[in-house]
């Protein structure tokens, strides 16, 4: 678990929003709950996140693990407690490409 990000997003937001730290941080080992998805079915779906590509999502979840396209959901993501609401297509990103680019490296 990146340290760094859950520090960051337990702080208060500044100008550059919820989105932003969510997108600098890892993905892998947060828990995260479909909201809204183009499949139905995946509504409701939560689970931790076990691994993340560039435009998936492997999560864990009671019924096995499971693949999800990244740009076809919302989600919502705990973070140390905290529950943030995020769109999968900012996502969409290869994680080292995503933190780098926010980060200003890239």
């Amino acid at each position: 678990m990146d340290w760094d990000f859950q520090r960051r997003a337990s702080q208060k937001p500044n100008k550059m929003g919820v989105y932003d730290y969510i997108a600098k941080g890892e993905l892998i080992g947060l828990n995260l709950k479909i909201i809204e998805s183009k499949n139905q079915d995946l509504v409701g779906l939560q689970g931790k996140v076990i691994d993340e590509t560039k435009n998936m999502l492997t999560i864990e979840t009671k019924k096995g693990i499971k693949k999800i396209i990244k740009s076809e959901i919302k989600m919502r993501l705990n973070v140390k407690g905290k529950e943030f609401d995020v769109d999968g297509k900012i996502l969409v990103r290869r994680p080292e490409d995503r933190i780098k680019k926010v980060r200003g490296l890239k």
